[in-house]
């Protein structure tokens, strides 16, 4: 008889409806592979991608969302070495299929064939997922599940901009917009933990607060206040040193006039619009840099790891749903009501 689970299935891209339960057969292990019994899934906005579409991109319908879970190993492939049955693991999300130079340098995101699990093959919105071994994080006994797979995503991706491409220092003025999402929250921390000066802007009062709470310096509402002239005061019209960007058109062309000499602003996203008209003249006036960014190599992934087992990064969740209420999940994100991640407990 042949082993079935329960999993979220996207068969056409659409409105939240398109997101159905439904029995599949359980994913064979081949050898390099790990089965993974899911505890818990985060919604990235990612997976909202894959479930509207993103005109242009074609994804690999039907498929399982989830980029972000973790779990316990159920079973091992063979030539498998660094893990056995029974340990609880999270997973980084990009995964490589071939060698290849950029991948041998440790900068496996480059790569040609670059995926990530659940946009380009199914991912860990099922109760039980196939994944290579070398995406495997190992989660201490201490750490619970339902943290794990809050990290690995956001944090691998505002790390990546933070430390890799804008090259981090101490004292450095960051502006970071949309304090409550999951990169956001990773992004304040890890300058924080670099020693760097953070203002946020939300579209609250109470995000604002919150991002205080997640060690902000100065918070801004932006629908109340003007994020520009506050950015402006936070740096003693100095300018910015760093902006980090994933809204899009609402923000970026403004963001160009608060940089500092010298400035960065760097985006993974955009989310408010990705087509907008930009004034080139503060870019070679003021030597700026307009980087982007897509998540991280395998190596950043388990050093951003340890300092969240240290507790010296601290992932945020906002609320918890279960599977058969994924559409419910993928709501709450796409009305930004939420400040960190929001989960999906796999029955």
């Amino acid at each position: 008889m042949t082993e079935t689970m329960k999993a979220v299935r996207v068969h056409e891209h659409g409105d939240f409806d398109v997101l159905r339960i439904e029995d599949l057969t359980v994913p064979n292990v081949a050898a390099g592979q790990v089965r993974i019994r899911v505890a818990y899934a985060a919604i990235n906005h990612l997976d909202t991608w894959v479930r509207r579409g993103v005109p242009g991109h074609e994804f690999p319908l039907p498929i399982t969302p989830g980029c972000d879970f973790s779990g316990v190993i159920e079973s091992i492939g063979e030539g498998v070495n660094n893990c056995v049955v029974g340990d609880r693991v999270a997973v980084a999300p990009g995964y490589n299929s071939t060698p290849s130079a950029q991948v041998a340098s440790g900068n496996h995101n480059l790569a040609r064939d670059y995926g990530i699990y659940g946009e380009t093959c199914d991912g860990g919105n099922a109760e039980l997922a196939v994944v290579n071994a070398e995406n495997i994080i190992h989660v201490p006994d201490s750490f619970h599940l339902r943290e794990a797979a809050a990290f690995p995503l956001t944090y691998l991706t505002a790390w990546h901009m933070l430390v890799e491409r804008c090259k981090i220092q101490p004292g450095d003025k960051v502006l970071v917009h949309a304090a409550g999402s999951g990169v956001s929250v990773a992004a304040t921390q890890i300058a924080k933990l670099h020693g760097a000066d953070v203002m946020v802007t939300a579209g609250s009062d109470e995000k604002c607060d919150k991002g205080i709470e997640n060690g902000a310096d100065h918070a801004e509402n932006y629908r109340t206040g003007d994020w520009m002239a506050a950015a402006k005061e936070f740096t003693a019209k100095a300018g910015l040193d760093i902006i980090v960007d994933h809204v899009g058109a609402d923000t970026l062309p403004q963001g160009v006039w608060a940089l500092a000499k010298g400035g960065r602003l760097v985006t993974c996203g955009v989310t408010s619009g990705a087509e907008m008209k930009l004034n080139f003249a503060p870019i070679f006036f003021k030597s700026l840099s307009i980087l982007g960014s897509t998540m991280g190599g395998l190596g950043e992934m388990h050093q951003v790891a340890k300092l969240v087992f240290d507790r010296k990064l601290c992932p945020i969740i906002d609320s918890e749903f279960a599977m058969r209420d994924v559409q419910d999940a993928h709501r709450k994100v796409s009305e930004r009501d939420v400040f960190g991640k929001v989960l999906i407990k796999i029955d």
